[in-house]
């Protein structure tokens, strides 16, 4: 069967939004985010606008970055997790399968989130 190049959405304010899907994964990125080419991108996985993703990082099946979230290299986001609009995953995190981290909130390089946690404040402790 074959898939679809990408996908169409209309966002909130009546603008189109185009995701396309990532050569690396098959994972849609809006065609205003930017992923590195050697980051893997699962299927389910979804990259809002203005969002980067950077080399060698991790998404999950499920894994929605929203619009402006960063995520360095070499970090892994689990299934099924949400990357809020404007946050940042350090280089080499690890954000475990459900978790959420809220709007703005940075996650320190190479700290861990557990499962099914909610983050609503920096994360400076691994």
């Amino acid at each position: 069967m074959r898939r679809r190049k990408y996908v169409e959405f209309e966002g909130d304010d009546g603008t189109t939004l185009r995701y396309a899907r990532h050569a690396n994964g098959g994972g849609f990125v809006e065609r205003t985010a930017r992923a590195h080419p050697t980051a893997w991108i699962a299927p389910g996985a979804y990259v809002d606008p203005g969002a980067r993703v950077g080399a060698e990082a991790h998404l999950d099946d499920g894994a929605w970055l929203d619009r402006g979230a960063v995520v360095a290299a070499t970090a892994k986001i689990g299934k099924n997790t949400h990357i809020g609009a404007g946050a940042v995953i350090g280089r080499g995190a690890r954000v475990r399968d459900g978790a959420k981290v809220a709007a703005g909130v940075r996650v320190a390089d190479f700290a861990v989130v557990d499962p099914d946690t909610i983050v609503t404040a920096d994360l400076t402790a691994a």
